[in-house]
């Protein structure tokens, strides 16, 4: 445009002129200003304001990215007063920088540019993030990779849920505004957890947030033992000592106890493996160092201390009450026992004692853990003798031959002087009668001509006394059959005799021992029993089904109250041999080893021959072995074990035999590996076919550990297309293998192969099997244009038995299939099977899925709204899940106008919405529900109307009713107004 000034003052403009002093320029007083508008917001609008002074009124035009912007009715441009109004901004035909243009007579202005941009925030991916590890006291940080946005966002991190916001922490944790990255400077255990990235986009007229997946962060620390039982503990024996012991790490740390110089006590039962180690009845044995061990896969730590086991004072001999006689000595023992050592002392000693020494003592044993007491009385005795309780025995039988022993008793004190007498003579040592100093008198080699009275006289200071008693010989007891030595074999009865002759006026019993041990003849079911129905003078012994333990000296007993004979015989029982002893393993090989062993006990009977049993680890029962020389003598100590398996342990027994059976095995030998070497046996049930198009399945049987030979065991597959020349070799490294898969995109389908296998191992490879021709798989396709093929999918809960699995199936060659009707946050197995028309296939290994945790139940609470022009504000209270329910990720809001019938969705990551209400006084219909892992919750519903300011909540059952009632409602209020008006 081109001003022309003339000496009237005058400005021309396309035809029209400005009056200076009249007429004035545009002058802006509101300009448009960038802004940012959210991508997808529907039925939205964008005001660029532009409003200009001037006189006379100036007009306006826009221009974006240096073009017209063109305004007719059926735009969705709009010019209101200078604003340009967009209706429905959409970021392909809207973005850009706009200018206003104000233009009047008087000149043009042109405005600053306005960039219309589209905000916008893509979800994050649905995939799962991956765990993180940190150690305590180290640091780490946590990536946000946030999803496509603009403008820039702000960054926030929740620890395991909304809105638990990660702080600061005095500087330990910082949350990066350029990454959104979450930075932590030293880990402790208490920051293990669930983390997500929460991002926020601020834009001109709304907000968006979105959050991450979880984050797992799992804080690890080396354990640390913090409660610690002393270096020294004192218990007493018989009472239960504890000692504590726990450690802090991640993951938590498990402890163990043993016990340094020695076995830990198996009375500890379970707590050898908790924090407290609990000691029952001890006793000196628990004395000892114990060490507690805390360990996780992040290390360990011990911490050790002594137990020391004491005991309280115990007697082991006390005092008893005496009587003793004047003027003679007393020795009293007090023996205790105790930890620590004890302290003796007496309440009183007697020593040369006098009358005045009668009376009570006490001995007293002490330490730190109590005191005991061993009381005792004591009483000097002053007596003349006295024969009246304790006199001569008035009738004294011997018998003839025998010996006697008279004694004389009486009570004195002081001690009395003793002499015997016979009739008027006074009785002295001699060949055939000794009086010791103690009053016993002693008669031997006795006859009929020492019968009679004898007296035995007792005198001291005070007194004397005297007792008598009469000497009566009898007939001596004697043997008058006795038994004989006997020879039987193992099972056998035999009887040995014994008769006897007494004093007819005495009774004799008869008694029998082996080898000194006197044996039980009334035992009812016993090898012994007496020879019944016969005089009173026999006295047999019986033995039934003798045993070797019933070999040995058996001796008679012929008894009186008088005196007693015995007469012995040597039983002699042969049997089969005892076990060999002395087992040992020499030269052990791939196949054989060589056994010596020493000969065993043969019973009397000389050994034959030996057998030697073996058996390996895959069985339990003993079976003979194949030996060197087949026959072993029985003068023979050693012999060769041969025909055994490489590679496999063994133990031994040697059996000896004679001519009455075989003995008990011998103790078993040390178990011994043979030697490696080579396969000697082929693989066995080659086979094959089927699969998948171009692919060649072989299968055999897995050979057993005893067919190994050795370490490193694998297979060797050979195969080739039937009648070519060329094999085609693999190893198969693994001896639990069954099947080997050959693909070739060449193969032709049903192909025959000729297959071979052979075993390997450290040693070298085994012998080649029987050739087999397998063919490859059928062609596929042909298959399905005459059936269809399914591949069932199984699955069953966690507890259930696989064989009450639920079926899917899929059409074809599909390898996804959707499962419904789960239950929420339950453990699953799962497993495929191929089919076709041979059959179904093997299943394919199991896997594990939990389903999610259901959503909460609940609808969002305490919906209140605000309206503002043609906006209406919804605000919600936060929904928070139940243990048992999956986590709230954020909320769905669907809404319609009056007469629309489709929803609109908006996520939203917050607890409010700001939704454009209808122009006329329609109403809206909003649902507002919780989503997360589990699906979207239960709804709130409510009805917002522009002008009538009311809401109605409604739920799914009263939905219609509600809707109704709120129509009728509105009716009525409109028809008022009009009335009014």
């Amino acid at each position: 445009m081109l001003c022309i000034c003339v000496c009237m003052c005058t400005c021309v403009l396309g035809g029209e002129v400005c009056v200076s002093g009249h007429d004035s320029g545009p002058v802006f007083e509101e300009q448009p200003s960038s802004l940012i508008y959210p991508e997808g917001l529907p039925e939205g609008k964008v005001t660029l304001n532009c409003q200009a002074r001037a006189s006379p009124a100036a007009s306006y035009r826009w221009r974006v990215n240096g073009s017209d912007v063109v305004i007719r009715e059926d735009s969705h441009y709009t010019l209101v007063a200078g604003n340009l109004v967009i209706s429905n901004p959409q970021h392909g035909r809207d973005s850009g920088s706009y200018q206003c243009f104000a233009i009047n007579r008087c000149g043009t202005i042109v405005s600053r540019a306005a960039n219309l941009k589209f905000g916008y925030l893509r979800d994050f991916p649905s995939e799962s993030r991956s765990p993180q590890t940190a150690y305590e006291g180290a640091g780490t940080f946590l990536a946000c990779q946030a999803p496509a946005h603009y403008p820039a966002l702000s960054y926030r991190w929740i620890l395991n849920e909304f809105p638990s916001f990660v702080q600061p922490d005095g500087g330990r944790w910082f949350v990066s505004q350029v990454t959104g990255n979450l930075y932590l400077a030293n880990a402790r255990a208490n920051d293990t957890g669930s983390y997500f990235c929460l991002t926020t986009i601020n834009m001109d007229i709304s907000t968006k947030s979105t959050f991450s997946k979880a984050i797992q962060l799992t804080v690890k620390s080396a354990p640390n033992i913090r409660v610690r039982f002393p270096s020294e503990t004192y218990a007493l024996a018989g009472h239960t000592t504890q000692l504590e012991c726990f450690a802090y790490g991640n993951p938590t740390p498990k402890l163990r106890w043993r016990k340094v110089d020695g076995v830990l006590p198996s009375k500890v039962g379970a707590s050898a493996d908790g924090p407290i180690l609990t000691i029952p009845d001890l006793s000196f044995d628990d004395e000892g160092m114990y060490e507690c061990e805390a360990y996780s896969s992040e290390g360990r730590d011990t911490h050790q201390g002594r137990v020391s086991v004491q005991a309280q004072p115990e007697w082991l001999q006390v005092m008893s009450d005496s009587e003793v006689e004047i003027s003679s000595e007393l020795h009293w023992s007090c023996v205790a026992a105790g930890k620590p050592r004890l302290i003796i002392r007496w309440l009183r000693n007697g020593i040369n004692l006098a009358l005045e020494d009668s009376g009570m003592y006490q001995c007293v044993a002490e330490n730190k853990h109590g005191t005991i007491y061993s009381n005792a009385e004591l009483r000097v005795q002053v007596q003349a003798p006295d024969f009246r309780l304790n006199p001569v025995r008035k009738l004294v039988p011997a018998a003839r031959g025998g010996q006697v022993k008279m004694e004389c008793k009486p009570r004195a004190a002081p001690k009395p002087t003793l002499f015997w007498s016979r009739g008027t003579e006074l009785l002295t040592n001699s060949s055939r009668v000794t009086v010791t100093p103690d009053g016993v008198l002693w008669i031997y080699n006795i006859s009929r001509a020492d019968e009679g009275k004898y007296t035995c006289f007792a005198e001291n200071y005070l007194g004397k006394a005297n007792s008598t008693g009469h000497l009566s010989v009898r007939d001596a007891t004697k043997i008058k059959l006795a038994p004989s030595n006997a020879d039987i074999n193992q099972g056998e009865n035999v009887t040995l005799q014994c008769h006897a002759s007494h004093d007819p006026t005495m009774d004799l019993t008869f008694t029998w021992s082996l080898n000194g041990v006197l044996l039980d003849l009334e035992e009812p079911n016993g090898h012994y029993h007496r020879v019944e129905g016969v005089s009173a003078t026999i006295g047999d012994l019986a033995i039934v089904n003798a045993q070797l333990s019933q070999a040995g000296i058996y001796t008679c007993s012929a008894q009186t109250v008088v005196d007693s004979a015995v007469a012995s015989a040597r039983l002699v029982v042969r049997g089969p041999p005892g076990p060999p002893g002395g087992l040992v393993v020499k030269s052990v090989n791939e196949t054989a080893v060589e056994l010596r062993w020493s000969r065993g006990y043969d019973n009397h009977s000389p050994i034959g021959k030996y057998v030697i049993m073996g058996r390996s680890e895959h069985s339990h029962d003993w079976k003979r072995m194949r030996t060197d020389p087949v026959n072993i003598e029985g003068n023979a100590e050693s012999a060769r074990v041969i025909d055994l398996r490489p590679w496999m342990d063994y133990e031994f027994q040697v059996i000896a035999s004679n001519i009455l059976g075989s003995g008990e095995p011998s103790m078993p030998s040390q178990s011994i590996r043979t030697k490696q070497s080579a396969p000697t046996v082929a693989p066995s049930g080659l086979g094959g076919g089927g699969g998948d198009r171009n692919e060649l399945i072989i299968t055999w049987t897995p050979m057993a550990r005893e067919y190994q030979n050795g370490d490193g065991f694998g297979y060797i597959l050979w195969f080739r297309k039937l009648e070519t020349p060329s094999w085609t070799v693999v190893r198969v490294p693994n001896a639990e293998s069954s099947r080997y898969v050959y693909s070739n995109q060449s193969l032709s389908p049903y192909c025959p192969f000729e297959v071979k296998i052979k075993a390997y191992n450290s040693k070298g490879e085994g012998p080649f099997s029987q050739i087999a021709v397998v063919h490859s798989a059928e062609e596929a396709v042909t298959a399905f244009e005459i059936q269809v093929s399914w591949e069932p999918i199984r699955y069953w809960r966690q507890h259930e038995r696989e064989a009450a699995a639920d079926r899917v199936r899929t059409a074809g060659l599909e390898n996804t299939a959707r499962v419904s009707g789960l239950r929420p946050n339950t453990l699953y197995h799962v497993t495929v099977l191929a089919y076709n028309s041979a059959g179904t296939g093997p299943p394919s290994p199991r896997t594990t899925v939990i389903t999610k945790k259901p959503p909460p139940n609940r609808p969002p609470g305490n919906v209140s709204w605000k309206t503002d022009g043609s906006w209406v504000t919804v605000r919600w209270d936060h929904v928070k899940s139940m243990d048992n329910e999956s986590t709230v990720q954020g909320y769905k809001v669907l809404y319609k106008h009056e007469g629309q019938s489709a929803l609109k969705v908006l996520d939203k990551g917050k607890t409010s919405v700001n939704l454009p209400l209808p122009k006329d006084n329609g109403y809206v219909v909003l649902e507002i529900r919780s989503w997360g892992e589990g699906g979207d919750g239960a709804a709130h519903e409510i009805i917002v109307s522009r002008d009538s300011g009311i809401s109605v909540v409604m739920t799914r059952k009263n939905r219609v009713n509600v809707l109704s009632g709120f129509l009728v409602y509105c009716s009525k209020f409109l028809e008022y107004l009009k009335g009014y008006a």
